[in-house]
């Protein structure tokens, strides 16, 4: 029998045991990736409701909207999930950098063998 969550059209998200799921935002129009963070149930539904990227920090043990102190807001153009919906990808038209130091991408760095080198 068919697994409704992987096969169905209910949105089932699968948490962790801390109630989280993986969350990655893309830039609608370049395809870069930009960030990758965590919902709970409460910022999964914040971010649908509203069109604006939430996460749940677990360094902070709270809930945020991305941008809510920088002006950097995500605004969320398609939210997708995986098979098994445990992993959310939000494509999204970002308002300034997505990353907290400033970089465009939280993905600014490569790695080469055992140091990093800066991206553009």
């Amino acid at each position: 029998m068919a697994d409704l969550r992987e096969t169905g059209l209910e949105l089932d998200p699968k948490y962790d045991a801390a109630g989280l799921i993986t969350a990655v935002a893309t830039n609608r129009t370049t395809g870069e990736m930009l960030m990758l963070a965590h919902m709970n149930a409460e910022a999964l539904r914040l971010t649908v409701e509203t069109g604006d990227a939430h996460f749940w920090s677990r360094s902070r043990n709270s809930l945020w909207r991305k941008g809510e102190t920088s002006g950097h807001v995500l605004r969320v153009h398609d939210i997708r999930i995986d098979c098994d919906q445990d992993a959310v990808w939000l494509i999204v038209d970002p308002a300034g950098p997505a990353c907290h130091t400033g970089a465009r991408s939280c993905f600014y760095r490569r790695v080469e063998g055992d140091r990093l080198v800066r991206v553009a």
